[in-house]
């Protein structure tokens, strides 16, 4: 397999790398959707995409129903995560303030939550596993600190682009 990125001489975990900063990232945009619940669920594809583009990296077969499957294993296995994720989609719902409480917290849970999975399963790959091979329990602490992780990079970046933004204002 010859990606752009192999051409540019990168190995594959600094394609991966690149990967999964980009979709962290990308993940903010459904975030700022005022719908309850529909940016859970453009997150998820987006995550999905995003481990396909990994499983491409490394020469390994993707199936929608194993990616969907350890998304929801990792996601899902971190209760205060889960919960907070629903619970800042779902105060959306509430007419103004759900609004802007739900585009203050779910840009960085997103972006957070992407980036750990996808650095999960670099390191997965990374190490000669697969999608059937995959343990989420083994993983666990090691997700809640690439979220943290995650997390801060979301947050510096949006940082950034509102400094950015305020000095094209001036």
């Amino acid at each position: 397999m010859n990606t752009v990125v192999e051409k540019a001489g990168l190995s594959k975990a600094e394609q991966a790398d690149k990967v999964v900063r980009n979709y962290a990232l990308g993940s903010i945009v459904p975030s700022l959707v005022p719908v309850p619940m529909l940016d859970l669920a453009a997150v998820t594809a987006i995550q999905l995409k995003m481990l396909h583009s990994l499983a491409e990296i490394y020469g390994l077969p993707f199936k929608q129903e194993f990616g969907r499957s350890a998304i929801a294993s990792l996601t899902g296995g971190t209760i205060a995560l889960s919960t907070a994720r629903v619970v800042s989609s779902a105060v959306k719902a509430i007419p103004v303030v759900g609004s802007i409480v739900g585009a203050a917290t779910m840009p960085v849970i997103n972006g957070g939550t992407t980036y750990a999975v996808g650095k999960v399963f670099t390191q997965h790959f990374e190490s000669g596993g697969t999608f059937l091979t995959f343990d989420a329990a083994k993983v666990r602490e090691y997700f809640e600190a690439q979220f943290k992780e995650g997390k801060a990079l979301v947050a510096s970046a949006a940082s950034s682009d509102t400094k950015e933004a305020a000095t094209k204002a001036e």
